[in-house]
């Protein structure tokens, strides 16, 4: 099942995208379930309930995909995009080469940082080229990992328990801004640098232990790994992080980027106006975003 957030001349709500061509309006099918964090908070049951909707949907919820517009997931989360930076080894080696460093170390713990909230943006949106603040503008494709059940404390062997569903990330950076502010947060907060999208896989629908996952720009594939390659996995991830700190439904957990970004090239690529980015992830799908200009 593929759950979507999506727009029309009636506003914003929560769908589930059906064969065909063809959305189930979740805001007519099932007024509780009108927006996606509505139907996270509803929980297993209201899970349950949308399925049986969405093998049987009724007629007069059903709407062609052509008429309506697909929005990030959750288009706006109530809190920071929580981020795990070098959590592929041949990311963090590709990092260090550019450094001059030549034999890299595993990270020892995950390296959490933030996103924006508000930096969120729909598939298709267009990304600022934020030319006149970056010079390195860059791309990062990453699983996402969407918070269902609120806890803090979260044993490993419990963590994928907490997961709701999983969508794919675009860490959008300044790689310039990155470096000279020391903390990532300002290279990684550009105003619309976080698409998110296309849809939300529920967890039992897609095991995301060993997906491919690879970032294309321009037809040319950039990025190309296995979530299998991550240092820290999803469960040790939100082991770590809930540590002393609650994670609330809706959360959104950007997981880390494989190795392939532009700024460790040869000679290094940077993303330009009008660059397309095109990020997929088995299972999921693609997420389309081009840069403006």
């Amino acid at each position: 099942m593929k759950l979507i957030t999506f727009a029309d001349s009636a506003g914003s709500r929560a769908g589930v995208l059906l064969d065909g061509g063809r959305v189930l309006d979740l805001g007519a099918a099932m007024p509780p379930a009108r927006d996606m964090i509505g139907l996270i908070e509803g929980g297993a049951a209201m899970l349950a309930q949308v399925r049986a909707l969405a093998a049987n949907p009724p007629a007069g919820a059903v709407l062609p995909l052509a008429a309506v517009a697909i929005q990030a997931p959750i288009p706006r989360p109530r809190r920071n995009v929580f981020c795990v930076g070098r959590n592929y080894m041949d990311h963090v080696a590709e990092g260090d080469r550019t450094r001059g460093i030549t034999q890299s170390e595993v990270p020892k713990y995950p390296q959490f940082f933030t996103k924006a909230g508000d930096t969120v943006i729909a598939p298709d949106a267009l990304v600022p080229a934020h030319e006149g603040v970056t010079k390195w503008l860059d791309y990062e494709v990453e699983l996402v990992a969407v918070i269902g059940k609120a806890g803090s404390d979260i044993p490993k062997e419990k963590a994928l328990e907490h997961v709701f569903g999983w969508t794919i990330g675009n860490d959008v950076t300044g790689r310039d801004l990155q470096r000279r502010h020391g903390q990532w947060f300002k290279g990684k907060s550009l105003d619309r640098s976080c698409p998110l999208g296309p849809v939300i896989v529920p967890r039992e629908d897609l095991d995301a232990a060993d997906l491919a996952i690879g970032c294309r720009i321009n037809g040319e594939q950039r990025q190309s790994s296995r979530t299998s390659k991550m240092i820290f996995d999803v469960k040790e991830i939100i082991h770590q992080l809930s540590a002393g700190f609650t994670l609330l439904p809706g959360d959104v957990i950007m997981t880390g980027t494989p190795e392939g970004v532009g700024y460790a090239m040869q000679p290094p690529q940077t993303l330009k106006p009008g660059d397309l980015m095109e990020l997929e992830i088995e299972g999921i799908g693609v997420l389309t975003n081009r840069i403006a200009g």
